[in-house]
């Protein structure tokens, strides 16, 4: 049986979750395919990356990642204060804008509303949080 290695291409069927037992992404609903990357290229987050590796096909596992190899810690840095003029009309707390930066798209969440003013979390919906992956390897190249 062959072995994850870093360069391998691999298809892997996951469902992530929080500590908690929130389930935010799995690949098993109806519609969507195993994960399929090459390892050793930034593709995944390094704690996922990692728990596949010496992994063989058939295999499954779960592994726990750490904030600092999953999605960062919250950075207190890209919690800003917006003019509630910059962002569309009728928002809430919890919500998930689309913004920009000089790197692509970005989500944003707000997490307060006050009187003239928004607070926006560009912070990963994840960061600072433990992930929780059930792993099951689909193939190997």
């Amino acid at each position: 049986m062959e072995q994850i290695k870093e360069g391998a291409s691999v298809s892997v069927n996951y469902t992530g979750r929080l500590e908690d037992g929130t389930i935010f992404d799995t690949s098993l609903q109806e519609g969507r395919n195993p994960l399929t990357a090459i390892l050793g290229q930034g593709q995944l987050i390094p704690g996922f990356e990692n728990g596949l590796m010496g992994m063989s096909v058939g295999e499954k596992k779960t592994i726990e990642i750490e904030p600092k190899d999953a999605y960062g810690e919250v950075n207190e840095q890209m919690v800003q204060e917006v003019a509630l003029t910059q962002v569309p009309e009728g928002i809430k707390e919890g919500d998930m804008l689309q913004g920009q930066n000089q790197y692509g798209p970005i989500q944003v969440t707000v997490k307060e509303v006050k009187e003239s003013t928004v607070v926006l979390d560009v912070n990963h919906p994840l960061a600072g949080k433990k992930l929780i992956f059930d792993l099951e390897v689909v193939s190997v190249n």
